[in-house]
């Protein structure tokens, strides 16, 4: 027997059992919390997605528990879940119940039916008056009614738009240039109709070769069309662009349409959103009956360039409550209702200015706690804008544990598979009419920040921000991101 070794046993001794060997750590079963983190790490990994840089933080609400982080304070680019820092501070600087207020002023003395000079709107920003629907038809025939009731039915002025309560600059900094044309890139100001947008038909001609027809309505949008549109063969596909230079009315509309196809539409933005909003209240009061002798004009135009224009107020609007406003600006993600809020921020505090806006904002945020961005707008379609995981999920956990903000903000979120810029996306899973978040989506950025409940009935926060992936992998990086918000909502930690 060598040195240390036991002896043989005899054949018929006892034996102890044989106890079986122990997997290896990487076959063990994971803890549900290292399970998670496993999966999330995975969906974020897809061989297509390398070179995204992706942040993410999701905490427990319930325990203040960080359950999954990556890169949760580097500062990227968080397109429209920038709207979540606006909202939050606009419903804590304004109050829910917020509303604009829109007048006409008579600027002379009224006498047999007769105002001697001129009727202004003056606006201070409601961004809800639109014709979509027939609606704004509806409330300026109201208001002729109301001029009527007053003792007007003749204006021998012209109709004055006063966009004074906000500044001249209607485009926000680091927008592109090439978006200008779009119907997400309108310009703010305090008088705005059809959230600033106009509508193109594009229409093939009688022959293939034919110059195609191409309208802009309503005509009060003042746009110029230069089309280079031609009809294409029956049954090619449709191939439009459009582009609008910075400061000119002049929309160039190229491209060609399929002989015999329905009448395409797209929205574009109107450049002169007050003259838009006079243009179409003019004629608006004389098809219902009141006589207007002059032009309609932005007060900018007017000699002498007026702060404003003395007179007597005969008819009063209010906007919806900013509760309704918000539903709109999150659910359907309205750039331009960010933008006038962000204003509006800055008028409360005397400075009605986008910078004064982002004053505000920094303000209310400080005092949070929260740090970690940069903010250039309101609507996050500024490439200038940069925000941490971390600072957005910080504004939602602030947003949900205050009893003021919390409810009406959580409702006015899109709901996954149900409503908003959501409704398409997690249906049939866990996270369908669980999830409330606002997203994100720009050239080489997508993003979802917001609110779902586990399994076991455990409230998250979250923020998800993907930045530079390629070109074609777009569809990928919003699926990875649903899909790690479906296994959050399918997390256990039984």
């Amino acid at each position: 027997v060598e040195r240390g070794a036991l002896p043989p046993l005899p054949d018929d001794a006892p034996r102890p059992a044989v106890l079986p060997a122990q997997p290896p750590a990487q076959a063990r079963r994971l803890a549900p919390l290292d399970e998670l983190q496993r999966d999330v790490d995975a969906l974020l990994a897809a061989p297509s997605l390398q070179p995204t840089t992706w942040g993410v933080l999701v905490k427990s609400l319930s325990r203040d528990e960080t359950i999954y982080a990556l890169n949760a304070g580097k500062l990227l680019l968080p397109s429209s879940t920038m709207k979540v820092l606006t909202l939050a501070v606009a419903a804590e600087r304004l109050g829910w119940d917020f509303t604009y207020e829109t007048s006409l002023v008579g600027g002379g003395r009224i006498a047999n039916g007769v105002l001697d000079g001129p009727l202004v709107v003056v606006g201070r920003g409601d961004p809800t008056i639109d014709n979509w629907d027939g609606a704004a038809s509806r409330l300026f025939e109201d208001w002729a009614g109301e001029l009527k009731a007053a003792g007007v039915r003749t204006v021998t002025g012209n109709l004055i738009g006063d966009d004074n309560a906000f500044d001249d600059e209607p485009l926000g900094a680091g927008w592109m240039w090439d978006d200008l044309d779009r119907s997400f890139a309108t310009g703010v100001g305090a008088l705005q109709f059809n959230e600033n947008t106009a509508q193109l038909t594009i229409a093939p001609g009688s022959n293939v070769g034919d110059s195609a027809i191409v309208t802009a309505a309503p005509a009060g949008a003042a746009l110029v069309l230069h089309s280079q549109v031609t009809t294409g063969a029956s049954g090619t596909p449709a191939a439009l662009s459009t582009e609008r230079l910075p400061g000119s009315a002049t929309l160039e509309v190229r491209g060609s349409v399929p002989l015999g196809a329905r009448p395409i539409v797209r929205n574009t933005a109107a450049l002169n959103p007050t003259l838009y909003f006079a243009n179409e209240l003019r004629s608006a009061l004389v098809a219902s009956g009141i006589e207007v002798r002059g032009t309609a004009m932005d007060i900018d135009d007017v000699p002498g360039r007026p702060s404003s224009i003395a007179g007597t107020t005969l008819v009063e609007h209010r906007s919806p409550p900013l509760s309704e406003m918000a539903a709109t600006m999150m659910k359907l993600s309205q750039n331009l209702y960010a933008e006038t809020l962000l204003k509006t921020i800055g008028m409360a505090d005397g400075i009605p200015t986008a910078t004064g806006g982002i004053g505000a904002v920094r303000s209310v945020l400080a005092g949070w706690g929260v740090a970690g961005y940069t903010q250039a707008d309101g609507s996050g379609l500024s490439r200038y804008n940069v925000a941490t995981p971390e600072a957005l999920v910080a504004v939602l956990a602030h947003v949900e544990r205050d009893e003021t903000l919390g409810p009406t903000f959580r409702s006015v979120l899109p709901i996954a598979g149900l409503d908003g810029t959501l409704e398409a996306r997690m249906k049939g899973t866990p996270a369908e009419g669980n999830a409330r978040a606002k997203t994100g989506t720009m050239t080489g950025a997508r993003a979802m920040a917001g609110f779902l409940t586990t399994a076991d009935g455990e409230p998250l926060v979250f923020s998800i921000v993907g930045n530079n992936f390629g070109d074609g992998v777009e569809t990928t990086a919003a699926a990875a991101i649903d899909a790690v918000v479906v296994r959050l909502a399918r997390f256990s930690r039984r």
